[in-house]
């Protein structure tokens, strides 16, 4: 069987004839729709609205956005040195679409530490850098989800939230591969649905039980006996185990500890080490309307607002244990990832 669509970056984002093309995750599954991004700005926005979702992918989409500006920069005959102010601008631009994932900001820096401006060719160097970017995002998932599969027993029935990117679905394609006959349950994430058109379609595309849910029903077939298990991802991990990731995980990990469940966190690549605890890591707060409306039809009354936090923050000793690249780590004990190799 062929992987899931959403299993590698450039299935989804990639360059055509000089522009960015997005297909619009919004959309997913019900149809295939380009969004054709120009110029940085345009790649900006697209990560605003929500049309790439998923950590790792956000933060190689925002790399693009920087490739495209200097590749503009470049056709100004500017000097290096003359490109180097306003793509830093770039930069903060394309940081600032997402404020709480650690990937993004961390793959902007590494790209803008190692650009040697003295020897030009700027876009090139950008690009070479994301080619290797998506080979390591592609290989981290790869890992991630072969150190997640050996935590579920053949039976287990996965709850899972959002989107927790292509790990979790290698971890269900290596489980069944191995004979281990799993089942997924996931909740449908409002408001943009990420569970609904993204984890639990790309789930049954693995031909495993899928079983959709909403979000306020976790508890209840928690204490049914529904769920052996839950594994959901992190847009940043604390150096002392706090998660930040889509707002309802920290309701789940309490409901699992309730259920005494097991609850997982794929961390990919790890803590970010310039985050000493929970209290540093920003939390988006996007537009209240996206709570008061569903795909454009207010839902509501005119003098009801609304309150939509994109995420929150699950403490370590509500989590069972972080599953990374490296292998898998108690949350108190996840800032040694960075002594393994």
């Amino acid at each position: 069987m062929t992987q899931p669509l959403l299993t590698h970056i450039n299935s989804t984002v990639f360059l055509r004839d000089g522009s960015l093309v997005i297909l619009d995750r919004r959309q997913f599954p019900r149809k295939v729709e380009e969004i054709i991004c120009n110029d940085y700005e345009d790649v900006a926005q697209g990560i605003e609205i929500m049309a790439v979702q998923g950590a790792g992918d956000i933060a190689i989409t925002a790399a693009y956005g920087l490739y495209m500006a200097a590749c503009h920069l470049e056709t100004q005959y500017l000097t290096p040195e003359q490109i180097r102010e306003p793509l830093s601008t770039v930069k903060e631009r394309l940081f600032n679409t997402r404020p709480t994932g650690f990937h993004l900001g961390a793959l902007l820096d590494k790209i803008w530490s190692r650009i040697e401006w003295q020897r030009g060719d700027i876009a090139e160097q950008i690009l070479a850098f994301i080619n290797t970017a998506v080979e390591r995002q592609q290989m981290r998932s790869e890992l991630t989800g072969k150190w997640a599969e050996q935590l579920v027993e053949d039976g287990d029935t996965v709850l899972t939230h959002c989107f927790p990117g292509s790990a979790l679905l290698y971890m269900l394609d290596f489980a069944r591969r191995k004979g281990k006959r799993l089942s997924v349950i996931a909740t449908e994430t409002r408001p943009y649905l990420q569970g609904a058109r993204l984890t639990a379609w790309s789930a049954s595309q693995l031909d495993l039980p899928v079983t959709l849910i909403t979000d306020n029903m976790a508890a209840y077939c928690m204490s049914r006996q529904m769920i052996t298990k839950v594994f959901t991802a992190a847009d940043r991990v604390a150096m002392d185990g706090t998660v930040a990731n889509k707002v309802g995980t920290f309701q789940l990990a309490i409901a699992a500890s309730y259920h005494q469940l097991p609850f997982y966190i794929l961390g990919y690549g790890g803590p970010d080490r310039n985050c000493a605890s929970g209290e540093h890591i920003p939390i988006e707060y996007r537009d209240p309307e996206e709570v008061t409306t569903f795909s454009g039809i207010k839902t509501t009354g005119d003098l009801v607002t609304g309150f939509y936090p994109a995420f929150d923050l699950t403490p370590p000793r509500l989590i069972t244990g972080i599953i990374t690249d490296r292998g898998i780590f108690e949350p108190e004990r996840v800032a040694d990832y960075w002594e393994r190799t």
